[in-house]
């Protein structure tokens, strides 16, 4: 069953980023907290969205979730309407091969054409074949000549403080002092 989280999921989600992030080879890149996941999809002005999959639990025991896709809307000018994109799909080991993966995508899918969405897009790592080759059963085609671009870490605050005007490198800082003696 996919369904929409719900606040008691993020413990789960937060547990299967963990997860993925050891499958894609960056165990420590995995940083976000509960607090930080609960705000960006349940606070006043939520940002991202996720859909849970999971399967019914055994006598008595409530469904327990396999899977999570984290979401978000993002704009194309060239179309002028906005699109999905998705950050994060995971399926939990035990659960895959039994269609989860599938059914995200597919309720994805139909957020997009019942809102009016062009585009559905994600990235995928380039040695990923199991990934790669379930994407491309289901129709998507690689964007061949786009290439991912990121600016994180000290690089993203060097622009942001040029932007700022507080940009200061060490020929500047000591222009700086000397003009202040």
């Amino acid at each position: 069953m996919i369904r929409s989280a719900k606040p008691s999921d993020v413990p789960a989600i937060q547990a299967m980023i963990r997860e993925l992030a050891a499958y894609e080879r960056a165990p420590r890149e995995a940083k976000a907290t509960e607090e930080q996941l609960h705000e960006a999809l349940f606070g006043a002005h939520p940002a991202v969205f996720a859909l849970i999959a999971e399967e019914a639990g055994g006598a008595g025991e409530p469904a327990r979730p396999v899977g999570f896709a984290l979401w978000f809307r993002n704009f194309s000018t060239w179309t002028g309407t906005h699109g999905v994109y998705l950050e994060d799909l995971y399926i939990t080991p035990r659960a895959r091969g039994g269609g989860h993966g599938k059914a995200l995508l597919a309720e994805l899918a139909r957020i997009c054409v019942e809102r009016g969405y062009a585009r559905f897009e994600w990235s995928v790592l380039d040695w990923n074949e199991p990934a790669i080759g379930f994407y491309a059963a289901i129709g998507a085609e690689p964007m061949d000549e786009w290439t991912v671009r990121r600016l994180s870490g000290e690089p993203l605050r060097a622009l942001a403080a040029q932007a700022m005007g507080t940009a200061l490198t060490s020929d500047s800082l000591s222009e700086a002092t000397s003009l202040s003696n």
